[in-house]
């Protein structure tokens, strides 16, 4: 079975064909800039060369023509006919609290899509384009749905509630949803997988940290709590993202500069986090290289950085009694050493005795990080959101023959 997964953002769609049969990559790329001039697909080709190909593509439809004719192409392709795409997964940002799993996706389901755009305005609208494009350039062909929200659907709801009155619950499902899910929920298994042991026996704490970061509290293979919230923006200091902070801090702000609730959303979505603290960029690279040059406020922001991921595994241990496990993933979990070294310092009291020369230089690899004789396991495991995609689609896709 050959399985295409799709990413579709607001001006971008990323792509993986994958083979289920050995669980193989055959192509995998991007579009980006759709609906500007000069958008482009990007992938690299068989002899590992990188290749870019300029196209007018005003809108998602357009781009996933082009990648599919890019996949049957004599120069670029890897399969000989679409038809040999059995089915296609859509990652979808928001499910809200109507889906709990992965799901067919049928009128009914597109139409529970469409419901949750209030939620995600700027995610779902690209995703349900995604799915009704490939409905009209290869009518008939299975598509599923997999959620970034699914996985923390089984939160109890003293976690997932906000002490507001309860009637903004009932009227505009405000509550939190959590995201990442397709990501923690892989981690999670892949690291109880590589460790050999029950899932379902386990205590974990998944840390998918890049620009955009979560912490999610995995519970005997259930998530029980996540740091983000009604929307992304909750819980870490992420890139650009602010995290946590006081309400009443944001209407004083929305007062004395005249912000209306888009200015506001502005601020703590895209001018605010490392970015904002910092003011030299959103790129924990940067920021690093800058603390390494004595600068100030790149040294405060990776400060402020680091303490807010410490401080969720410290509530996530106590909420769930005790850890076994703590995973490091994404961009910065995956490749910043510094900030998994700076992270686990001093938690011998929790059970954790931190390898600081396996952790040294690590980067992109699957391995332990904790000495032999430490309580709680720590370990980097690089994520890989597709697979999961691919083989929720596979699973369902089979159920139907």
């Amino acid at each position: 079975m050959k399985i295409l997964v799709l990413n579709c953002g607001s001006s971008s769609v990323k792509y993986k064909l994958m083979s289920m049969t050995n669980k193989i990559t055959l192509a995998q790329g991007g579009v980006e800039k759709i609906g500007l001039y000069g958008a482009f697909l990007k992938f690299t080709d068989n002899d590992g060369k990188k290749v870019v190909l300029e196209h007018a593509m005003p809108d998602h439809k357009e781009a996933i023509d082009f990648i599919l004719k890019t996949l049957v192409s004599k120069e670029y392709g890897c399969v000989e006919s679409l038809s040999e795409i059995d089915a296609i997964g859509h990652r979808v940002v928001h499910g809200g609290d109507k889906f709990n799993s992965s799901v067919l996706i049928t009128n009914e389901v597109l139409q529970k899509i469409v419901e949750c755009i209030p939620l995600a305005p700027l995610h779902n609208p690209p995703n349900i384009a995604g799915i009704k494009a490939i409905e009209a350039i290869i009518p008939g062909k299975p598509q599923v749905a997999v959620f970034d929200t699914a996985f923390h659907q089984t939160m109890p709801a003293e976690a997932f509630m906000y002490a507001l009155p309860y009637k903004m619950y009932e009227k505009y499902g405000v509550r939190r949803y959590g995201f990442h899910g397709t990501s923690h929920r892989y981690v999670s298994q892949r690291v109880c997988d590589f460790l050999g042991v029950d899932m379902t026996q386990q205590k974990i704490i998944t840390c998918h940290i890049g620009n955009g970061g979560s912490i999610t509290a995995v519970k005997y293979g259930k998530s029980v709590d996540t740091s983000m919230g009604f929307t992304p923006v909750e819980g870490l200091m992420m890139g650009t993202r602010s995290g946590d902070v006081d309400a009443g801090a944001l209407a004083y702000i929305m007062e004395k500069e005249g912000l209306s609730a888009e200015g506001m959303s502005n601020l703590v979505n895209k001018e605010s986090g490392v970015l904002g603290v910092s003011e030299m960029s959103s790129d924990m690279r940067d920021i690093e290289n800058g603390t390494l040059e004595g600068n100030e406020r790149a040294i405060l922001t990776l400060a402020m950085y680091d303490y807010r991921i410490k401080k969720y595994i410290g509530e996530y241990a106590a909420a769930m009694g005790g850890v076994d496990i703590i995973v490091f993933t994404g961009g910065v979990g995956e490749n910043q050493w510094v900030t998994r070294k700076t992270v686990c310092e001093d938690m011998e009291y929790m059970g954790v005795e931190f390898d600081v020369e396996k952790n040294d230089r690590l980067r992109g690899e699957e391995a332990i990080i904790s000495k032999p004789d430490s309580k709680v396991k720590v370990l980097v495991i690089p994520t890989d959101e597709e697979i999961m995609i691919a083989l929720d689609t596979q699973e369902i896709v089979s159920q139907l023959k």
